[in-house]
């Protein structure tokens, strides 16, 4: 069954011989198989990449030509599929050790026969004891490489070093086999010249004949025991701790090469590895984010995985010459720094796919994730089939991922040239549609609405599964502000990828901003702790501690909060969020207006651009009813933001309106309060009710207000924020908050609350996380 299989996708790899573009995509439609499973057979039958079977078929064909036929080289490359005649030579000689212009000179599968004078001359090295010398060299030279191969990274080498002691050991080779040629040691000690063999008595006798051929076996026997050592599988020489959570982080690969343009190559393929171990959802994976921190840190393991949460440790380290990828990759047990699994790699550039699998296979064997077929299949999906297709994307990822508008503009030109040689590439049509989202967020026009839904809806035609192209429609619908109609693409993005920190963030920011939803927050958010740690000097850390913080503050944890703050400015006291977070987890603690305010204006003197803090400083001047004061800082804000282009703060325009009426200037307020209720009114998230009743409360329609403010308190899981403002005496509902009725429903809200509050004290509890 297997030979016909064999046989069979032979034939059809013969039958277009001829057609270049006859590739791995090609020969599995035409054997009726999907690539995965094309690639998985043909590896188990033959041991080698499909791409490289094609090409031996090809080889093969080649070699019958050129013996049974006239046709030249040329004529033949052309006929066996190689459009590049000096491509095929170079193939031809790598399959059978010449070039094919030598096969009508007699050389052949078979070989050459045996030229006059070889077996000759082979006796006279063995006379001059050229053979025993240079099998004792090469034991030794053996063991000196695989020794430096132990020993350069943890004494910290120079990467020149290897390559320097191999020259060292070729030109001593050299010596070596000049020296046993021409010189013998004698029985006596010391060395003489050895006779030619003519001139030799035959009485001489073979000096130290014995110690000779113990130094031979011996080197014999070292060289076999290295090779096993080599061979053997690294699991059976170190035992793996069955304790360990299966958690891995991928380090910053190195460039080996002093060639900078290769470096976007060399993070590409991090880049991939990183992201198919982020498919197998019994690992656990931290953040490229996070382990950037670490690209020129020379901190040892045991440090890194400390700082990162970390028990596994992936590093490399690799450079391309010409159409050669050579790569080094090692797995470590971090806290130890105890070496699992290594391997150096040296492949064609067309193999890249091929590689990033194994590797991304070989570590989660080492570790012994368990890998589903789903996550099997997720993760044999080749890009493209491609070459030049992926090497403009890599290049437009390397500028993505530098995180600033002129790195996305810059990306976007380099995954169109991709689109233009692989018109099917569905992860550069995704990233497209990412890099408009990031280019039009926060901005008052939105000018790539358009491009962002045009890229997603063809990249997820293309592959429905991609995780890139899942959140891509995502966030236009979030643009469009289809909050609901987001939520599915980003879940599935979870479910193919379930250790990604970007979908796992961008699911705790949706439930933050957009569907306000405060379980599902802070569930997300401390999921994205456990990813997405940085260092304990890092800017990131701050950040990343700051969304935990906030997170525990919406459900009323107010101790907890304040304990992430203070962790979270630990990391950077200059953590510009924080400063404006903190004010309001002490006002929870202590009720107290005035101070918060004290705090929010020291806040601004940092930067007085900050139209965040000017707003919080009009709203907090609102509640003290201190109108004037309250004015001038929302017209500041409101100057700012209209000098950027923002479009932010509508949720505010009441209070505004308010404002503007207290202080005599009605015609304004009615306008600002008109804007309000058509904001109010099309707001899609679970706030609609509140702002009615607020925008009634205000107009005197008292059944209106109650009727609005009855439907709110029928939601479920709102922060705490609006259960401590709405007991901060809020003057759009003075005309209603006098009303038992009203009372009645704010007793409601707030006994909703505090049993929701209580339901997740105890399930973090039983979770060990309070």
């Amino acid at each position: 069954m297997e030979n016909d299989f064999l046989k069979k996708i032979t034939a059809f790899v013969e039958e277009n011989l001829s057609d270049e573009s006859f590739g791995v995509s090609e020969l599995a439609a035409a054997a009726g198989m999907s690539r995965s499973n094309l690639l998985r057979k043909v590896k188990s039958l033959t041991n080698v990449s499909v791409s490289l079977f094609i090409r031996q078929v090809r080889l093969k064909k080649a070699m019958e030509m050129l013996e049974q036929t006239s046709f030249n080289v040329s004529e033949v490359s052309y006929r066996v599929g190689f459009s590049s005649t000096s491509y095929f030579i170079k193939c031809f000689r790598e399959e059978y050790g010449f070039p094919p212009g030598e096969v009508g000179k007699g050389a052949s599968r078979a070989a050459a026969s045996v030229p006059a004078g070889k077996s000759s001359f082979f006796q006279e090295l063995k006379r001059r004891k050229v053979v025993r010398v240079l099998s004792v060299y090469a034991a030794a030279a053996f063991v000196i490489l695989e020794l430096m191969s132990i020993v350069i990274e943890p004494l910290g080498l120079p990467n020149w070093t290897l390559p320097m002691v191999i020259v060292l050991l070729v030109a001593g080779f050299i010596i070596a086999v000049i020296f046993s040629w021409i010189y013998d040691r004698v029985p006596e000690g010391g060395w003489k010249k050895t006779a030619p063999s003519h001139q030799e008595t035959g009485e001489e006798k073979e000096p130290n004949g014995k110690a000779w051929k113990i130094a031979s076996y011996l080197s014999f026997v070292v060289i076999i025991a290295l090779i096993i050592l080599q061979v053997l599988p690294k699991k059976n020489l170190v035992e793996l701790n069955p304790d360990l959570e299966k958690s891995i982080a991928v380090l910053p690969f190195k460039n080996d090469s002093n060639d900078s343009t290769n470096v976007y190559l060399i993070n590409g393929l991090m880049e991939s590895i990183l992201d198919n171990l982020q498919k197998i959802e019994d690992l656990r994976v931290i953040s490229r984010t996070s382990v950037e921190k670490y690209r020129n840190n020379p901190k040892t393991s045991p440090e890194i995985a400390l700082e990162l949460n970390a028990n596994y440790l992936v590093e490399g380290s690799g450079q391309k010459i010409g159409d050669q990828i050579l790569l080094h990759v090692k797995l470590t047990e971090a806290s130890t720094d105890k070496n699992l699994w290594s391997k150096r790699f040296k492949r064609e550039k067309g193999d890249i796919f091929d590689l990033q699998l194994e590797i991304a296979k070989s570590i989660a064997a080492e570790i012994e994730a368990i890998i589903t077929p789903e996550e099997a299949a997720q993760i044999e999906k080749a890009p493209t089939d491609n070459l030049v297709a992926y090497d403009y994307f890599l290049q437009g990822l390397d500028q993505f991922q530098q995180e600033t508008r002129e790195g996305l503009e810059k990306a976007i030109p380099l995954f169109e040239k991709a689109i233009e040689q692989d018109p099917e590439f569905a992860r550069a049509y995704a990233d497209i549609a990412m890099c408009y989202s990031l280019l039009d967020m926060y901005q008052l026009e939105t000018k790539y609405s358009d491009q962002i839904n045009h890229f997603a809806d063809k990249a997820l035609l293309l592959d429905p599964t991609l995780a890139q192209g899942l959140m891509a429609k995502a966030m236009y619908h979030i643009t469009q502000k289809e909050y609901e109609q987001a939520l599915p693409y980003i879940e599935k993005a979870l479910e193919y990828n379930p250790s990604s920190s970007m979908v796992i963030n961008m699911l705790a920011d949706y439930y933050a901003n957009y569907m306000p939803n405060t379980e599902k927050y802070l569930e997300y958010a401390l999921m994205g702790i456990d990813l997405d740690i940085a260092t304990h000097d890092s800017v990131e850390a701050s950040f990343i501690y700051l969304v935990l913080s906030n997170a525990l503050i919406q459900l009323g944890f107010v101790n907890e909060a304040e304990k992430y703050m203070d962790i979270t400015l630990e990391y950077y006291p200059e953590n510009s969020y924080a400063v404006l977070l903190k004010p309001y987890i002490i006002l929870a603690r202590n009720g107290d207006l005035s101070q918060t305010k004290e705090l929010l204006i020291e806040a601004l003197k940092n930067d007085t651009s900050r139209h965040d803090i000017l707003k919080e400083l009009g709203v907090i001047s609102y509640y003290l009813r201190n109108y004037e004061n309250a004015y001038s800082y929302f017209s500041k804000m409101t100057e700012i933001c209209e000098d950027q282009g923002l479009d932010l703060y509508q949720g505010e325009k009441a209070k505004i309106g308010l404002i503007l009426s207290k202080l005599g200037m009605e015609k304004e307020s009615e306008v600002y309060f008109q804007e309000y209720l058509d904001f109010a009114e099309n707001d899609p998230s679970i706030y609609r009710d509140l702002s009615l009743a607020a925008y009634y409360s205000y107009m005197g329609n008292t059944d209106m207000a109650l009727k609005h403010m009855g439907l709110f308190s029928e939601q479920e899981k709102y922060p705490y924020w609006y259960i401590l403002f709405l007991e901060m005496d809020d003057p759009l509902f003075d005309k209603v908050k006098g009303n038992p009725e009203f009372q009645k429903i704010m007793r409601e809200i707030n006994v909703k609350f505090w049993r929701y509050h209580k339901e997740i004290k105890d399930s973090l509890k039983k979770k060990g996380l309070l």
